[in-house]
């Protein structure tokens, strides 16, 4: 487990594309720069969905997990 303390905590967990990076996107909008977002979802999609959305946004993946379904993802607001 990381040593970084999210700020807000998604959980998206039984949602399926493109609800997870969906809501992960209007979590961040709310949020303030230098924020930290903890994601929590469990459908294997997101993975390469938020992955490309905080890429092509130009947010911060600070980390990524992934344990057996379980996928969490650390995302700073950068803008």
């Amino acid at each position: 487990m990381s040593e970084l303390k999210p700020h807000r905590s998604l959980n998206v967990r039984g949602l399926y594309c493109p609800e997870p990076v969906f809501r992960t996107k209007i979590e961040v909008q709310s949020m303030k720069v230098g924020e930290i977002l903890e994601v929590l979802a469990d459908d294997p999609v997101a993975e390469i969905d938020i992955k490309n959305w905080v890429e092509r946004t130009g947010q911060e993946l600070l980390e990524f997990t992934k344990k057996e379904k379980e996928l969490r993802f650390l995302i700073r607001k950068v803008k």
